[in-house]
């Protein structure tokens, strides 16, 4: 050998030793692979080392031809979990362990918005492709694996179902020492109800408290899940993960579309890309899509040219075309995200085909307005919401203007967590102090004459002389709530409060209570998840679904300063709460409204009927500091000249309201 080739040799292999050193990598001589000094299991490395890094790892100079995989050799899944219990780092095994991300590249990786790898929840729908070698007793196969990964909470339930209607299957998972809690019961029957292959996994079995057999006697007594078809894995140290994929060969069916018909095409989610514009990722329900081909949307009509199509593997990997089964994404001209209808149906021009069912529009159901916290700086309010919107389609946005907080915007919401994200989004993302109202829910009134109106804005909600309002209702929702037992009676009393109706009351194990209640949804926008957490001691879940409309006596409840309203203020409560709701409005306002030189009045009225009432004392200049005796008629007549000064003052000066005098009232129930 040449002897230049032998010294490079030499270097590269001390080169290998000092790396071995350095991170603890020891040598797998039976894979010729390296791994990381940590406890797996011996399954787990030798079940996918050799999977993952020679047959499954496809090498990147090669196209990846998709038309090898004919739908029963695809498998489309999604994975399920409560807050925490681990669904991102099993997905990041995963990606790991087929050789479709390399070891280490980052924790949550489908996460990819810093608000979903805080909160521990996944906000936008992600897909990935992976491709895994199975080897059975009779032979060995090449399969395609779709990961959807859903959005986690239930504010984006419509989404979560429309991105498991594109799935044949889905890994439940539960924490081995939390159990089975609120969103694990939510999103089992979210997946039941779509037919899925259910797979139940207790991860986290690595911990010292885990207790693997109570969990499994709650998947069973819960939801009827064999304790046999279990899976116990931690994807911390990767033990037991040697049986998930083969599990989600086995178990879970190829998708059921049919090759030969016109295309139908499933839209699962869409993002804005500065480049590329608008990108959608989708799912081929029947027939295929190539690049170049024209399509048409379902929902909007609208026509467009796909210009680019292929795989997430993780990233964008273009291949030209899908197959029917198959899921990636698609490129089309999009100009907006709102043109990108979550679920809508796309087929090839001049076909006719039934559109695949379950389509409908964003509902909103809690509404807020958006003011910059600097009242100048609108513009850069208005460019922030523009920027964000084009990823967030599902918030609906209109300008109004408020008289205490000048020009602002109106936001409709899916939910409470999807308000939350949105406004850290825009602190977050685009550095924007905002102040936001109190958030309400959309009413329904019913006049005199018949006619029925929804109101969305408390502020803009204004009385008519001519007819009475005759009946309203309000929006509820049904409440999943898990408990310890020993706080059965404080969950009780805080649903009572919350004018709360028991729907279902029973014991998951000797430890834990399982509680379902329907509220209005006006009673848990405001500091109730917190409150739970509280009386709990931390160890409540909660979760909710849009439930109806019930009829509700509510009442407008405005709040005056100085005699005028302010309509940034005004909310709608229920009647039998409008007293103690106005008494603590006034009673926070005044701790955080600063003395004026003219006395300020605060009053909480319902119609012209004032309900509480404060006064802020004027600050006070001592007209009679100067006169150090002499008559007392010319000291009377100094006070009479500032006490009417000050009436002009009240009448014409403009009372600042603060920054914190608007976050103190979002907290009034």
């Amino acid at each position: 050998m040449h002897k230049h080739s032998m010294g490079y040799l030499n270097r590269a292999s001390k080169a290998i030793q000092v790396v071995n050193r350095k991170y603890k990598l020891s040598p797998n001589h039976h894979h010729h692979c390296y791994r990381l000094g940590v406890p797996y299991s011996s399954s787990y490395e030798h079940g996918f080392c050799s999977n993952s890094r020679n047959s499954n790892r496809k090498d990147d100079n090669n196209a990846i031809d998709l038309s090898q995989y004919p739908t029963e050799k695809i498998r489309n899944f999604s994975i399920i979990a409560h807050v925490d219990h681990g669904k991102s780092t099993l997905a990041d095994r995963l990606l790991e362990l087929t050789g479709t991300i390399k070891r280490g590249l980052g924790a949550q990786y489908l996460d990819k918005l810093q608000v979903e790898k805080e909160r521990g929840i996944t906000v936008k729908a992600q897909t990935a492709t992976m491709f895994y070698n199975y080897k059975s007793k009779e032979s060995s196969t090449s399969y395609l694996l779709n990961l959807v990964d859903t959005p986690g909470h239930v504010d984006f339930s419509y989404e979560v179902s429309r991105s498991l209607a594109a799935c044949q299957g889905a890994l439940l998972v539960v924490d081995a020492a939390q159990g089975v809690q609120a969103q694990t019961v939510a999103n089992f029957y979210l997946a039941f109800e779509s037919n899925l292959s259910i797979i139940p996994i207790i991860n986290k079995i690595d911990q010292p408290t885990a207790d693997p057999d109570r969990v499994k006697s709650q998947l069973k007594s819960m939801f009827d899940l064999d304790p046999s078809d279990v899976l116990l894995t931690s994807a911390k140290t990767g033990q037991g993960l040697e049986h998930v994929i083969p599990a989600v060969i086995e178990r879970i069916p190829p998708p059921p579309g049919m090759c030969d018909s016109n295309l139908r095409m499933f839209l699962l989610d869409s993002y804005y890309d500065e480049y590329k514009g608008v990108i959608c990722h989708v799912a081929i329900v029947d027939g295929s899509l190539r690049k170049g081909e024209k399509i048409t949307s379902a929902a909007t009509g609208q026509s467009y040219e796909v210009l680019d199509v292929g795989i997430m593997h993780p990233e964008l990997r273009s291949t030209g075309f899908l197959l029917t089964g198959q899921v990636g994404y698609m490129v089309s001209g999009m100009r907006s995200t709102k043109e990108a209808r979550v679920g809508d149906t796309l087929f090839h021009n001049k076909t006719i085909v039934e559109p695949l069912p379950g389509f409908k529009a964003a509902k909103h159901m809690v509404f807020s307005g958006l003011y910059p916290a600097d009242g100048s700086d609108f513009e850069g309010l208005n460019n922030a919401i523009e920027r964000l919107t084009c990823n967030d389609a599902s918030v609906s946005v209109a300008r109004e203007s408020s008289t205490a907080l000048g020009l602002g915007f109106r936001c409709g919401f899916l939910g409470l967590l999807h308000m939350d994200v949105f406004h850290q989004r825009l602190e977050q993302e685009y550095g924007t102090h905002i102040i936001s109202t109190v958030p309400t829910v959309p009413y329904i009134f019913e006049y005199s004459d018949g006619s029925k109106v929804e109101v969305q804005n408390p502020g803009a909600f204004t009385a008519n002389p001519k007819i009475r309002v005759v009946a309203s209702w309000e929006p509820t929702v049904l409440a999943t709530i898990i408990i310890p037992s020993e706080y059965v009676g404080a969950v009780i009393t805080l649903c009572s409060e919350r004018r709360g109706e028991q729907l279902e009351y029973s014991f998951i194990d000797s430890q834990r209570a399982f509680m379902k209640y329907r509220l209005p949804l006006r009673e848990i926008v405001v500091d109730f998840y917190n409150e739970l957490k509280s009386i709990t001691s931390g160890y409540a879940s909660f979760d909710y679904e849009d439930s109806e409309y019930v009829a509700s006596d509510v009442v407008k409840l405005d709040v005056l300063l100085n005699g005028q309203p302010v309509d940034a203020m005004a909310t709608i409560v229920h009647s039998l709460k409008a007293q103690r709701v106005g008494r603590e409005l006034v009673d926070k306002l005044k701790k955080f409204i600063d003395r004026q030189m003219f006395e300020i009045t605060i009053q909480a009225a319902v119609g012209s009927k004032v309900i509480a009432r404060e006064t802020i004392s004027a600050l006070r200049k001592n007209v009679l500091a100067k006169c150090y005796g002499g008559d007392v008629t010319r000291k009377k007549k100094l006070l009479e000249k500032q006490k009417e000064g000050k009436k002009r003052m009240k009448r014409v000066g403009s009372v600042d309201i603060p920054q914190e005098a608007f976050h103190a009232i979002l907290k009034v129930g």
